[in-house]
């Protein structure tokens, strides 16, 4: 038996006590409090949802092909015009200093060092300025809810322009907030040291928000207007002192008020039952143009179709994570027929459930454009902060590289549904 190949970009070294995303997973429950890890791991209800996004995978077989040179494999593809590492990028997940003092900045640092794509949750621990500066130029793209009071979703948009994103992913799955019971028994909410600083107000003509230059001690986001160089000299001095106030508090330089960190507060901003595809959608795309609107939480054909017809540059098919309906189909078994409705009319993206290079390459398989990959990273982020994270991407990278060549492919044009057959209950397979 031959022993194991190192990737094509040569040998790299192993963290030994984790070779697979299942063990960064245990590592990472050891270092989180009860509170984070129910926060991360629960689905809504019982969680049928939350398990099947796993599961689904496991209902397909790859259908390997020999004797083709894979002696140079390519995993590159390209997402918001840009050429990404590998076909998946960093889901938003909100609150990263729960799991680790950096954060989305550790996050945002290791995707740029992966060349990885990263996706912003608006509510963040760190402000999106200062993960789009720790994420240089790597592409980065904003989550975004679309509150009823239209001017805070504006404020945030304008200043993800000025930053350099390149996407909105508008989450359209939570009209209402699914039920999750441990974060109600729990009464889960922030540490009264975190807060959600994308909400501070900001006047409209703010030049920008200071830096954060200390991410374990950053909490708020502090503004000074039209900062001259004196002033800006001077507020990065006094960054720890001002960024130590706690949600809710005022900020004495900016005097303005940061939205509290209680779960109430959450709930009542993340949920709109007043979104529709006829206002919504076109108020959101003139506002954010020239960013590109991607609609996330499609799981029917019926709105995949909807979304074409409205002007939407892609579809992200997605559950929450499975945290919203119990009981909806699973991403990878919902995939088929929003890829069959939408006809390669725009990219079409998958999210949850991957912990694997085969889940990748079966979710392409099966017509994704690329995949988003969630609660791994926060595992990652829980182990280990930045090299955690860089950890996750590699072991995901890895598998994906070498399930490619065990295939018999080498790029990602070249995966297809003749790659994958299915099996049935009965333990037979058939084939796509």
């Amino acid at each position: 038996m031959p022993p194991s190949a190192p990737s094509s970009e040569g040998p790299s070294p192993h963290d030994l006590n984790c070779l697979t995303i299942t063990e960064l997973e245990a590592l990472a429950y050891e270092r989180m409090d009860k509170q984070t890890r129910d926060y991360y791991n629960e689905g809504a209800d019982s969680g049928t949802t939350l398990a099947e996004n796993l599961s689904a995978y496991q209902k397909y077989r790859i259908r390997p092909r020999v004797l083709r040179d894979i002696s140079k494999i390519d995993t590159t593809t390209s997402v918001f015009g840009h050429t990404n590492a590998a076909p998946f990028g960093v889901a938003p997940t909100a609150m990263q200093r729960l799991a680790h003092s950096d954060g989305e900045i550790a996050t945002a640092r290791a995707c740029r060092s992966k060349g990885i794509v990263m996706g912003l949750s608006s509510f963040s621990t760190s402000t999106l300025e200062d993960v789009a500066e720790a994420n240089g130029p790597n592409p980065h793209a904003l989550q975004l809810y679309l509150f009823e009071e239209r001017e805070h979703s504006r404020k945030l948009i304008n200043r993800a322009k000025k930053a350099g994103y390149k996407a909105v992913l508008l989450t359209v799955d939570t009209p209402m907030l699914g039920r999750r019971n441990l974060e109600i028994r729990n009464q889960f909410k922030l540490p009264s040291h975190l807060s959600i600083p994308n909400f501070a107000e900001q006047d409209e003509d703010t030049d920008s928000a200071v830096s954060n230059t200390d991410t374990s001690d950053a909490n708020t986001a502090s503004v000074e207007r039209k900062p001259t160089s004196k002033s800006k000299a001077k507020a990065k001095a006094n960054t720890k002192e001002r960024r130590a106030s706690t949600a809710g508090r005022l900020d004495e330089d900016s005097k303005k008020r940061v939205l509290p960190s209680g779960p109430i507060t959450f709930h009542t901003h993340a949920a709109n039952p007043t979104l529709s595809w006829e206002e919504s959608l076109p108020w959101l795309k003139k506002v954010c143009a020239p960013m590109e609107v991607w609609v996330k939480g499609i799981a029917t054909a019926e709105d995949a179709l909807l979304a074409v017809h409205h002007g939407v540059d892609g579809i992200i098919v997605s559950n929450h994570g499975g945290r919203q309906l119990n009981g909806s189909l699973a991403t990878l078994d919902a995939l088929p027929e929003v890829v069959a409705a939408v006809q390669k009319k725009v990219p079409v993206h998958v999210d949850g459930g991957i912990r694997h290079g085969t889940d990748i390459f079966k979710a392409l398989a099966l017509g994704a454009d690329f995949c988003w990959v969630g609660r791994p990273v926060l595992w990652g982020l829980a182990y280990k902060g930045e090299q955690g994270v860089e950890l996750c991407l590699k072991l995901l990278l890895d598998e994906f590289r070498l399930t490619m060549g065990l295939a018999g492919v080498t790029s990602i044009k070249e995966i297809s549904k003749a790659f994958l057959c299915r099996i049935d209950r009965d333990g037979f397979a058939s084939r796509l």
